[in-house]
């Protein structure tokens, strides 16, 4: 996992350039438990040993629960939390804030133990057995040094790969696509401490992307990003799961972003589940639309009678202008036309306003 606690100094290049030696050892010791593990269970060895593994969801979080403190200072986290994401599967994970999203990543990365549930990656146990989970997860969080700010881009990307049990020779090629899918190919040979924060962030998912994991976490990837930025890597994530058939669970106070990027959407709060549906389920579950409408008469009388009939957003006055925005179908269009008229407004202009995955994240948080 991309979360750096110290420095590796002076040990980096050593390490970069035995990075064939590290990947022989980790390969036979891998090779040498799947024998001992396969020769534990004639099936799986018939097999090939990895149908158990391949028929497993990519995440399995069941009856997850966690408290913080005792007595009537105690915070019940997460509270019964279970969910499962198919592999290949981009999965949001939303709730305002202390809602418990933070606290469910944590413990399917193994850095905090429930007080009861389990949770697995890959179909593998990550709190009985933490180092085969391992190695099936790569992590992005907010907050932390994802990456070393003394390496260069490149080198970063060959590190990572080569703890994560990647020989990064053999993976040059994708390092070098890599960088051109982020924008970064111009800075492969810049120190990262010399990055804008938008450019580290960038470092720091291409940092995950550059290991073998098939199931990656991602806290808040556009973070520190502006506008252009964004959108590109918004196009460039969803391309690259994609193309390498990757699970992600992505988390984002960017509505946008999770739009964009994910097939289903996990709502929590208050330690809950609260809704868990593909993102186009979830807008057209909306109760409502919304329609803006302008006019230069929209003040005092006729505004009184817009609010008793119906649910009024936002009221904003630009010059002359005052623009409202109601919550009504299209039925309640038509109800709203004829109310206008009926007290002489001239409308300068009407909207429709789209539902949206913030409107859906509102109401269902509100419930």
């Amino acid at each position: 996992m991309n979360a750096c606690t110290t420095d590796p100094g002076s040990v980096i290049p050593e390490l970069l350039e035995s990075g064939s030696a590290i990947f022989s050892m980790s390969s036979q010791r891998e090779r040498d438990r799947a024998r001992s593990d396969n020769a534990a269970d004639p099936d799986t060895a018939r097999a090939g040993g990895s149908v158990q593994e391949a028929a497993a969801p990519a995440i399995t979080v069941e009856g997850l629960r966690k408290q913080f403190g005792d007595g009537a200072d105690a915070v019940t986290a997460v509270d019964d939390i279970s969910f499962r994401v198919e592999p290949g599967s981009v999965v949001g994970l939303l709730g305002p804030n202390g809602a418990g999203k933070t606290t469910t990543i944590k413990c399917l990365l193994g850095m905090i133990v429930p007080d009861a549930g389990s949770v697995s990656v890959a179909g593998v146990d990550v709190l009985a057995n933490p180092r085969a989970a391992y190695r099936h997860v790569d992590a992005m969080l907010e907050g932390a040094r994802n990456d070393y700010w003394r390496l260069t881009v490149r080198e970063n990307l060959r590190y990572f790969a080569t703890i994560g049990g990647v020989k990064p020779d053999d993976v040059a090629g994708r390092h070098d696509t890599l960088l051109n899918q982020l924008d970064l190919a111009a800075e492969a040979d810049t120190a990262v401490r010399d990055l804008s924060r938008g450019m580290k962030q960038k470092v720091s998912l291409a940092s995950v992307l550059a290991t073998d994991a098939d199931v990656v976490f991602l806290d808040e990837p556009t973070l520190g990003l502006d506008v252009e930025s964004s959108l590109t890597l918004r196009r460039e994530l969803r391309r690259i799961v994609d193309e390498r058939g990757l699970t992600a669970l992505v988390t984002s106070h960017d509505m946008d972003v999770i739009e964009d990027v994910c097939d289903r959407v996990i709502i929590v709060n208050d330690g809950r589940v609260v809704a868990d549906d593909a993102v186009d389920s979830l807008l057209g579950g909306l109760d409502a639309q919304g329609i803006r409408v302008a006019s230069p008469d929209l003040e005092g009388a006729p505004l009184r009678a817009v609010r008793d009939q119906f649910e009024v957003r936002e009221v904003r006055h630009q010059g002359d202008h005052t623009s409202i925005e109601v919550t009504t179908g299209s039925d309640g269009f038509y109800e709203l036309v004829a109310l206008l008229r009926a007290h002489d407004v001239t409308v300068s202009s009407v909207d429709t306003i789209e539902s949206d995955l913030e409107s859906a994240f509102l109401e269902v948080t509100r419930e």
